[in-house]
Formats: structure tokens, sequence, C-alpha cells
């Protein structure tokens, strides 16, 4: 259940949880930050004159895309953030809210091996719940290993690399009565039946919402990343990240991508067809032990011998995940879904090697 807005309201406050120096910090001011007209003879910010268009420094806001990106989403412009790929985000969370060397982070394992990374460059301590059986969250435990001076709870869903989506409102209770951040990294949430959490960003201004253009878009050699959280939040993270973090050629393809949102969602359609049909076909296979259910654009294989099967694959230019040494994860392959005809290559070649078996 929801809880109203004037109540969680009145538990929350951005500025308890924003760093001294980031809430005195005054943010570097760019030229496009001072102008933001796009017409007239532009002599302000030291540009070679030639090579239009590529010679002028890039929107530092993108509000061209945030617009339209906006109208497609359902919030404001003002509640996007655009990052250098999700990890950007990330970064920045930790840089805005975490005091280095005296706040934690808590969040589940398995999971998004980036969360931990981050928080170890940044100096961060970083609290790892390990999940239950199912690879469900375990809601209790991730409440109890938060304390005072606990700044963000991370939760991946669909998980990485588990592949499942976790219950809505289990994951929303870790932001009533919680005095830091709700990050709900939905990078995989195309591919899920279950809806975003978008629609609860009005009720939950301690909730922040990451996507992603790199998967079900398939446009992860641009790196964009999405951050969506209350305006407060956002800017916040505008005053800290870097002037000119996303490239105009990043933006421009972006733009033109979200005018082809249906081709996105074919896309979508078919990467969902593609993983029932190679799920179904390798559950026939021997030495398979256990597919688990994915709301992603990959699946986790249990296989008898993972680590060697993996290292045939290679051999055959076929290249999977080897997730065997991660927390409840022994003996898997993460599998990407690909066209029909990589599948069609994989399972050509796992048959084979369960020929030799034989």
């Amino acid at each position: 259940m929801l809880l109203k807005t004037k109540e969680i309201n009145k538990m929350f406050d951005i500025n308890n949880i924003t760093r001294k120096n980031i809430k005195n910090l005054k943010p570097y001011s760019s030229a496009r930050d001072e102008f933001k007209g796009t017409e007239g003879v532009f002599l302000d910010a030291n540009e070679n004159p030639f090579n239009t268009p590529y010679n002028r420094y890039p929107d530092p806001l993108q509000w061209k895309v945030k617009e339209k990106l906006a109208s497609i989403k359902g919030v404001e412009p003002s509640q996007i953030f655009l990052g250098n790929g999700s990890d950007e985000a990330i970064d920045v969370l930790m840089r805005a809210f975490c005091e280095p060397g005296a706040d934690n982070i808590v969040s589940i394992d398995p999971s998004y091996g980036m969360y931990e990374v981050c928080a170890d460059i940044n100096d961060i301590e970083f609290r790892k719940v390990r999940l239950k059986d199912g690879f469900v969250p375990d809601i209790a435990a991730l409440k109890s290993n938060t304390d005072a001076k606990t700044k963000l709870i991370f939760l991946c869903s669909p998980n990485n690399p588990t592949s499942n989506s976790f219950d809505t409102g289990e994951m929303l209770s870790l932001a009533e009565n919680f005095n830091g951040l709700l990050v709900v990294d939905e990078a995989y949430i195309d591919f899920s039946s279950q809806p975003s959490l978008l629609n609860a960003l009005p009720q939950y201004p301690n909730l922040v919402v990451l996507q992603t253009f790199s998967k079900a878009w398939g446009m992860a050699g641009l790196r964009m990343g999405m951050a969506f959280a209350d305006e407060r939040i956002i800017k916040i993270f505008n005053k800290i990240k870097y002037p000119y973090n996303i490239n105009a050629v990043t933006q421009k393809l972006v733009f033109e991508a979200l005018n082809e949102t249906e081709e996105k969602n074919l896309w979508v359609k078919t990467i969902i067809s593609e993983r029932k049909n190679l799920t179904d076909k390798l559950k026939t296979l021997k030495f398979v032990q256990k597919i688990y259910p994915s709301d992603a654009n990959f699946i986790l294989v249990q296989m008898k011998d993972a680590r060697k099967i993996f290292d045939y694959l290679i051999n055959g230019k076929i290249i999977t995940r080897d997730r065997s040494k991660v927390t409840m994860c022994e003996d898997c392959i993460r599998v990407t879904i690909g066209k029909a005809e990589e599948n069609a290559a994989l399972l050509d070649a796992l048959k084979k090697y369960e020929s030799k078996l034989s």
C-alpha cells in the first residue's frame, strides 16, 4: 500500500542526507548554461568556428531529449537525470549523499557488481544481504542492516544475474520510515511483466529509479543511463555532474530513437519470444539441471560442469558468462538472448557437446 505523500514528506528531507560540502558547493557554470539559445553568433565558449555541428558544446542538461523522454515515461523533465550509462548515476548518488569513511550502503547479494565497486572507490561501507531461496530479498534482514549512517539501499529488479523481478510492495516498504534513498535499478524492466516503479515517485520522495538505453533500446554503445526521482534530488545530481556528460552525437541518436518506440517494443517482444524458445530447448539437454525463471533479456542456467561447458563454448567462439563463483549461482552460466540464428548456434554447439558425453 502506498503511503500518503504528505505523510512520507514529513519523515524525509533530502537536505538531511546531502553531504555538507555538496550543499555548499557552487557548481561550475558552463557557457551553455548561461546562454540556452540555439541561434546567434557564438563567441562565448572558445569553440572552433569550423566543423559544424560538432564544433559546438552539447546541451549540458539535454532538455530536448528529456522533454521527449518525459512524455514517454509519464514524468516531468525536471525529474530526469541523464548520465554516461547508469554507472554515472550510481556514482553521483554516492558522491552526493554518502560521506566517505563514515556512511554505508545496504544491498542484496548476488546483484549487479558495480554497486559494490563504486562504493569501494568512494570509500563507503557496502553491506550485502544474501537473497533467500528463490532469489527473493530478505526484507527484514535488509531493514535490520540499516542504521543512522545508511544513506542508500540498492535493489536491482529484475535482478542481475538472477533474472527475476521482486515484489513491488516489499520493495517500496523499504522506503517507508527510511531517512535515506531507496534506489531501484530497472535496467531490464522492459522484459518483465511487472510494471515500473515510476508511478510510485509522487508518493515516495526518497525513491530513485534507474533505467538504461543499453538493453531494450539496443544502444549500449552510446552509453546513456536514466535516473528518475523527485526534482530536488535531480537538482543535486545536476549540481555535481560534469558539465557536458552526454555528447552531442549520443543526444541526437537517442532523441531519434525515442521517435521509434514501436520498433523498440517489437525488439522486446521478439527477445521475450526467443527467451521462451531457448529455455524450452535447453531443458531437453541432459546436463542442464535448472533454468531459473527470467524477467530479463538473459537466462541463468545451472549445468553440470558449467565451467567446462563455458570453456567449450568459448573454443567455438560462442561467448556466454560464467557465474559459477557468484553467491548462490554455483555451476551457473548466464546466457544473453540473441537473435534466432545466434540462439540456434548455441543450441547446436550444446547438442554436439551432449553427443560427446554419450
